[in-house]
């Protein structure tokens, strides 16, 4: 068995699902658009930066989320999906990580966007395995606010990798072969570390690094491998 990862923003899907999902309860009027858009932008630029505080930001969001009632919650990320996620959910993308399924790797997603979010998304990939921030639920599957677990930001993609892998009395070395898919620079430490990294639609950052260091090149969503 071998080992595959994949990054989701701009690497599965061509947008950004947390970005997007705050856009989304802009739109909606969850939240005062012109205050939460102008904090949601913030973030997102500091994410491109590669400046982001990653804990700062999961108590941002899960704070907000922690205002409504679960119930109300789900409803708006079933819309969500359905109006923002399914229409650009892309059969390259799907083949990709069905490729990796058909071959008996473990496949899983490792994303710095939370669970909340994610976790219904990587089921439309049909992916079991995901690796992302959890927020701390009540009984009643509302959220508090708090972070559960560490954050899958950066080098902490690597921690939280591990930790899964862990849980399965498993390492990086256990594979023949590691894979990660990822679109950006701040996926540079997890790349680093396994046998085989793939700058997939990369960011410039990115890009530069991967030519420097021989990585392969896919630009999934042009459907080609330099």
């Amino acid at each position: 068995m071998n080992l595959a990862l994949f990054d989701l923003d701009h690497t599965l899907l061509p947008l950004d699902s947390d970005h997007e999902w705050g856009q989304f309860l802009s739109r909606t009027g969850a939240v005062d658009p012109d205050e939460f858009r102008k904090h949601n932008n913030e973030w997102y630029a500091q994410y491109e930066a590669g400046t982001l505080d990653p804990v700062k930001y999961l108590e941002f969001a899960f704070s907000t989320l922690a205002r409504f009632p679960r119930a109300q919650l789900d409803t708006w990320h079933a819309q969500f999906l359905r109006e923002v996620v399914q229409p650009v959910v892309l059969p390259v993308a799907l083949a990709l990580v069905k490729k990796h399924q058909e071959a008996g790797d473990l496949v899983a997603i490792v994303t710095a966007t939370n669970s909340f979010v994610t976790a219904p998304i990587a089921r439309l990939f049909d992916v079991e395995h995901l690796v992302a921030a959890h927020p701390v639920l009540n009984a009643d599957g509302s959220l508090t606010g708090q972070l559960a677990n560490g954050h899958s930001y950066g080098a902490g993609k690597i921690v939280q990798t591990e930790a899964w892998l862990a849980g399965m009395q498993k390492t990086l070395g256990d594979f023949e072969r590691s894979y990660f898919y990822s679109d950006s620079q701040n996926d540079i430490p997890l790349m680093s570390l396994v046998t085989d990294p793939v700058a997939t639609n990369p960011n410039a950052k990115l890009k530069a690094h991967a030519l420097a260091h021989a990585w392969p090149i896919l630009n999934l969503f042009e459907a080609h491998l330099q």
